[in-house]
């Protein structure tokens, strides 16, 4: 007994291959994704050579954008001590005056294990995590097991008050 062979209409052989699970979960993927900044990546098939890009990216790291950062205003230029400095734990920024008139602003957060910095004594910015050590005036590793200096940010002094940009 011989059956019938299906055979394809040339209507449906012009429009290729049905399309596969991987295929239909990939593109809800891509609709789920649309309007954010989540990139789907692993939806190619093996023989294309397509890139899966997001043009919604904030740039930076840590998905900040910094470039348009607004100054941070921490308050009267008085309570930082002239030799020392104080510490901003909720900006994350520590600020510092090493000379009268002279401030300087760096992250607070430790480049060693990312703890935040403490306090300011001994003309050195201290963390408690590790025992890092950093300069008042560039943030340089003073001590301890840091890898590299605190990041600087710009600081300004505007009607008595300071206030950092974030880099």
């Amino acid at each position: 007994m011989n059956e019938p062979v299906a055979t394809a209409s040339a209507a449906e052989t012009d429009r290729g291959p049905a399309a596969s699970r991987r295929t239909l979960l990939c593109g809800a993927a891509a609709v789920l994704a649309a309007g954010g900044t989540v990139a789907v990546t692993g939806c190619s098939s093996s023989g294309s050579s397509g890139s899966s890009g997001s043009s919604g990216s904030t740039g930076g790291s840590g998905g900040t954008q910094a470039q348009n950062a607004a100054p941070v205003d921490l308050g009267p230029a008085a309570d930082i001590p002239v030799g020392g400095g104080k510490v901003f734990r909720e900006q994350k920024i520590v600020v510092t005056q090493p000379a009268a008139g002279e401030y300087k602003a760096f992250s607070a957060k430790c480049t060693h294990a990312g703890c935040i910095v403490d306090e300011v004594k001994d003309k050195t910015i201290d963390c408690p995590c590790h025992g890092s050590r950093f300069s008042i005036t560039d943030g340089a590793v003073e001590g301890g097991p840091a890898p590299k200096p605190l990041p600087s940010y710009k600081v300004a002094v505007v009607n008595n008050n300071v206030q950092v940009t974030p880099a």
